[in-house]
């Protein structure tokens, strides 16, 4: 690649900054220049990190408990992670970029790829500044843009936007050979997107331990050290798009939905709410991606880390016709719950699994299971109803009653949750005159 090929398509790859810790700190003025730290759920691990608490030393992934004299000492704010905060920003960040845009590719609730065709590409610097501009304007959040031929190139030129202060959050990979690999060599191997640690720790060992080794790296090496995936990895740093075009990842084949609970449950009822929760989020997450289930997996155990006795139980269960309906689900995980709850012990974990996943419209009628066409489009509609109210008011806004009401013991540990000021009327401050 010595030059670049205007008829391709450039990808910019848009990441927010401190995603979760920026968002915290929105609404409250008096955190401008205060280390800010989110927690994991259950309040475990830090999970992200203003840049303040970043030039504090404090590292990514501690358990809060381990090192809560030092965040006392640094005056750091902690935060529970509020998810339903997060992601109306995120929602809101990606509107912008639609509007900006009109290939937008959300990978994760902080990242999007842009396809930049010609038109977008007419001055690159200035699109790139003005969109961050817009994006930081409209919603207070800060991000990075990196620009380049290929998807995983966009990552590695959104890396030093991030961390390079002098590219003042925009860096662009496009452009000739000799400096894309100038930025490779100085880009550790393990830092490169679709390189898990297990193969970068392989990589280290054989001498690769850049990008530009990995990118120099014969095709017949690496498909013999790395999965085909890698070997894609290796095509996309050198200039060769293959990440997304005709090679879609593998249809999902199961899903999961499960909660360490933040006290010890011991009621069978309170399983039966955690469950039911669970088995109703699950089919919201099914319908969403126009699937079904053939069958749920059911799971409870005690804590692995107690001088208790420990327990642990899964059953399965087949459904008589595969289903995204969230009664359907709740009744079989209570189903499941009855053939293996044990009184006597404290259980630190449930969740249900669906597995044999389809496309809904794939789906076959059985002979040996009758079908009322009537009561099947009035389930239908009621969990589209229900769905629809969801998205608008919020995750659980409408409920099944067997999902309990109120806290209960098995909800999530969040000591330091912030106002969901963005979705919940009741949340918001008062100011009384």
């Amino acid at each position: 690649m010595s030059s670049i090929n205007c008829k391709k398509p450039l990808w910019a790859l848009v990441d927010c900054n401190n995603f979760y810790a920026s968002c915290e700190k929105l609404f409250r003025p008096d955190l401008a220049d205060r280390p800010v730290v989110v927690l994991s759920n259950n309040d475990g691990c830090i999970v992200s990190r203003s840049a303040e608490a970043k030039a504090l030393g404090i590292p990514m992934g501690a358990p809060e408990f381990k090192i809560r004299p030092l965040l006392k000492e640094l005056d750091v704010a902690v935060f529970s992670s509020n998810y339903a905060l997060y992601g109306d920003i995120s929602t809101r960040i990606l509107a912008i970029l639609e509007q900006h845009c009109p290939v937008v590719e959300p990978y994760s609730i902080d990242e999007a790829f842009l396809r930049l065709d010609a038109p977008l590409r007419a001055n690159l610097p200035q699109f790139s500044r003005a969109l961050r501009a817009t994006i930081l304007r409209w919603t207070g959040i800060s991000v990075s843009i990196g620009l380049a031929e290929t998807r995983t190139l966009a990552k590695v030129a959104n890396h030093v936007a991030k961390n390079r202060t002098a590219y003042d959050g925009v860096f662009s990979l496009a452009r000739p050979e000799a400096d894309i690999d100038a930025v490779l060599a100085g880009t550790p191997v393990d830092e490169v997107w679709g390189v898990g640690r297990g193969q970068a720790k392989r990589l280290r060992a054989e001498g690769v331990r850049t990008a530009l080794d990995l990118k120099r790296a014969g095709d017949l090496w690496l498909r013999k050290r790395l999965t085909v995936a890698g070997w894609r990895t290796a095509l996309e740093l050198r200039g060769l798009p293959c990440i997304g075009e005709g090679n879609a990842p593998a249809p999902r084949k199961a899903l999961m939905s499960s909660r360490s609970f933040a006290n010890k449950v011991r009621e069978r009822a309170m399983l039966a709410q955690a469950l039911s929760c669970f088995a109703a989020r699950a089919g919201a997450r099914l319908r969403r991606e126009g699937l079904v289930a053939g069958g749920m997996a059911v799971h409870i155990r005690t804590s692995r880390h107690e001088n208790a006795r420990f327990y642990d139980q899964t059953v399965q269960l087949r459904f008589p016709a595969p289903t995204a309906d969230s009664l359907s689900l709740i009744n079989a995980a209570m189903s499941g719950l009855e053939r293996i709850y044990r009184p006597g012990f404290g259980y630190a974990k449930a969740g249900v699994m669906l597995f044999d996943l389809e496309a809904e419209g794939r789906l076959q009628g059985s002979l040996l299971v009758p079908e009322n066409a009537e009561r099947r489009q009035r389930r239908e509609r009621l969990m589209a109803s229900l769905d629809a109210i969801n998205r608008r008011f919020g995750r659980d806004a409408v409920a099944f009653g067997a999902q309990g009401l109120g806290e209960a013991p098995w909800h999530m540990r969040r000591e330091h949750c912030s106002p969901r000021l963005t979705t919940d009327w009741k949340e918001l401050p008062l100011a009384r005159c």
